[in-house]
């Protein structure tokens, strides 16, 4: 009898039968938890909408503010210029504007937008231009032509800056920087000369940022040129920077413009600077008779007021 019992546990039939009944039994359980109303299907339900399993279920936190906060955009340093009209005791016109590289906002006289003829200022484009189209040729430029840029941003060689002129098509040159810089106010010089090219305060900002951000130059210059503008040397080097401390000046790349206008009998006096975060431009125009260090002395003192410092 004992053995006909160990052999009925062990019969195939019996177990299958076994292994059949739980099976059906799960399914039945099934059912149950996906039957609408059943308790298990209620139970499951609640359980599934439970915040406590929600982030678990998905790896993220249950609700918003367990979330970590975003890091705040860190505030710009403001720039040492004041946003306030001037008012100066000075003969004949001048305006200046200065333009925040890193955001494209623009502060100034109210009369930034008016024009007067560059002088030697637009050398700094002419030097850019000859540059970048020399690379765009896929050719470097000569150990001399070289020489002979440093000589008109340096020291504002006039004869070699009508040679560079010429080679670049003159006013289609100064359409190219219309174009590159996207100026508004500016235009060529009716003579084609490039002494007289028109430019306003606020479009020689923006000539600076475009030297700056490499457009004018082109990749492989920019660092050059503006290296030679911080090397403005002799009569060339007054006006903006003179206004900041002897250790700051260094860091500040110039190009400056003058020159006596017997047609309209008067001097004309112009001033770009580059720098880190900013680029500026002061314009200044009045009566021949008051001699060139008058306007260079001028775009001195606006940028002084335009920094708030006493005049």
């Amino acid at each position: 009898m004992a053995g006909n019992g160990r052999g009925r546990r062990g019969d195939p039939t019996v177990l299958r039968l076994a292994a059949f009944s739980a099976l059906l039994i799960g399914l039945v359980l099934v059912s149950l938890r996906l039957l609408p109303g059943s308790p298990l299907a209620t139970a499951a339900a609640a359980r599934w909408g439970d915040s406590s399993t929600a982030g678990r279920a998905t790896g993220q936190p249950a609700d918003r503010s367990s979330r970590p906060a975003p890091s705040p955009t860190p505030s710009l340093e403001p720039l040492p210029f004041q946003n306030r009209q001037i008012d100066l005791d000075l003969k004949g016109w001048y305006a200046w504007s200065v333009l925040d590289t890193r955001t494209g906002k623009f502060i100034g006289s109210q009369n930034m937008a008016e024009t007067s003829t560059t002088a030697s200022l637009i050398k700094s484009w002419i030097v850019a231009d000859y540059l970048r189209t020399t690379a765009e040729d896929g050719k470097t430029p000569s150990d001399a032509k070289l020489a002979d840029a440093t000589l008109i941003i340096r020291d504002s060689d006039n004869t070699r800056t009508q040679q560079f002129y010429n080679n670049l098509g003159q006013t289609a040159s100064i359409k190219r920087m219309i174009s590159i810089c996207e100026t508004t106010d500016s235009s060529p010089a009716a003579d084609k000369g490039w002494s007289r090219t028109n430019l306003s305060p606020r479009d020689t900002a923006r000539l600076g940022a475009c030297i700056k951000d490499g457009r004018a130059a082109g990749p492989k210059w920019t660092r050059w040129l503006l290296n030679e503008m911080r090397l403005v040397r002799g009569t060339g080097d007054f006006g903006i920077r003179k206004a900041f401390p002897a250790a700051e000046r260094k860091t500040i790349a110039i190009k400056n413009g003058w020159v006596d206008r017997t047609r309209e009998q008067e001097i004309h006096v112009n001033c770009l600077a580059i720098a880190d975060d900013w680029t500026m431009g002061v314009m200044v125009r009045y009566p021949i008779g008051l001699g060139y260090e008058y306007g260079m002395k001028n775009c001195q003192k606006i940028t002084e007021a335009a920094l708030g410092d006493d005049v």
